[in-house]
């Protein structure tokens, strides 16, 4: 009986043995499930590599090409300013008026001695007339004549005198006009009728010519900006490219200007963040299509030599346009991408 019983014991010990056997042999033919299943269909795309611009953040402000300065010619008050900042003007508007009362004074003074001047002059063209009568008649000889003509032409001259004189004060009065140098519009009309102003003080700032974008770039990166870089503006479907860098260093920084096509004059003095193309380097650049999100991570399909098909990650960067991604890692030249179908 004893011994019956261990001969079944070693027979379930056997199968149970034999059981785990077959469970690892097929454990061992399994293979593990697909990461995820991925459609083969759609474009594909070989992975090249081009030249692919750095783009340098910088500021930058909607102005003219030039700005024209309106300046007091006169010493004296601003009368009246009859413009504000964001005025249309022409060129030769009359923008305000600059009262010197010391003008007024000099000129009636000059004009008193211009009529003094004239009664001296018409006593003397009397005694002239009168001289010529007496000495036709033999009365007076002809030195006397010669005196009274003497006279009568220095007492012109006199009244020529006073009255270009009041003339000359009259011609700085009007220069009291502020006149807009240019055709344009209104910057800056920061003196308030009423101030006192010097010769050569700035009234007022007009635009003239073109709008533009100009950029304030820092002394290093302006060393790799040339004409032609280009120039695309934020929250703006606009781009254009540098048309002149200016010399001077001010502050640290240098001036471009940026012609871009459709800039309104409406929007002189803002400004606005802007992307500058200063270099190029060898990047790769594919459709957006061709690059799938999940869960805040982008992936490629990646067409293996076998005809597989798998997803890798790869890091983006965005370009000038939304329809074209750069990756900067994740693939390399060859690979040939599919797109989704």
């Amino acid at each position: 009986m004893h011994k019956g019983a261990k001969l079944r014991s070693l027979t379930v010990g056997a199968l149970g043995l034999a059981i785990m056997a077959v469970s690892l042999q097929g454990c061992g033919h399994d293979k593990p499930a697909p990461e995820a299943a991925v459609s083969a269909k759609g474009p594909r795309l070989t992975v090249t590599t081009s030249d692919t611009p750095d783009w340098q953040s910088v500021s930058a402000e909607v102005t003219s090409q030039d700005q024209s300065q309106v300046l007091a010619r006169i010493p004296g008050i601003l009368a009246s300013l009859s413009v504000r900042a964001g005025d249309s003007v022409r060129k030769g508007q009359v923008l305000g008026r600059i009262v010197d009362s010391q003008l007024t004074y000099q000129s009636a003074a000059y004009g008193a001695q211009a009529a003094a001047a004239q009664a001296q002059a018409a006593q003397a063209k009397a005694e002239l007339d009168r001289v010529k009568f007496l000495a036709a008649n033999g009365v007076y000889a002809k030195a006397r004549l010669e005196q009274a003509e003497a006279g009568a032409s220095a007492a012109a001259a006199q009244t020529q005198a006073a009255r270009a004189q009041q003339d000359s004060v009259r011609a700085r009065a009007g220069n009291g006009a502020v006149i807009a140098p240019a055709t344009g519009r209104v910057l800056r009309a920061d003196v308030p009728a009423g101030s006192p102003v010097a010769p050569g003080m700035v009234v007022a700032v007009v635009t003239s010519g073109p709008v533009v974008l100009r950029l304030d770039l820092p002394e290093a990166l302006a060393a790799r900006v040339k004409p032609g870089a280009r120039v695309r503006v934020e929250g703006m479907s606009a781009e254009g490219s540098v048309t002149r860098i200016y010399p001077a260093v001010q502050a640290g920084q240098v001036s471009a200007d940026v012609a871009i096509a459709g800039l309104d004059s409406s929007l002189i003095g803002r400004r606005v963040a802007a992307q500058l193309a200063a270099e190029t380097h060898r990047g790769i650049l594919v459709p957006r299509t061709f690059i799938l999100t999940r869960y805040g991570l982008d992936y490629v399909q990646v067409a293996g030599k076998s005809g597989a098909i798998t997803q890798v990650p790869v890091q983006t960067a965005p370009t000038a346009t939304d329809k074209v991604v750069e990756i900067l890692s994740g693939v390399k030249a060859g690979d040939v991408l599919v797109g989704g179908a």
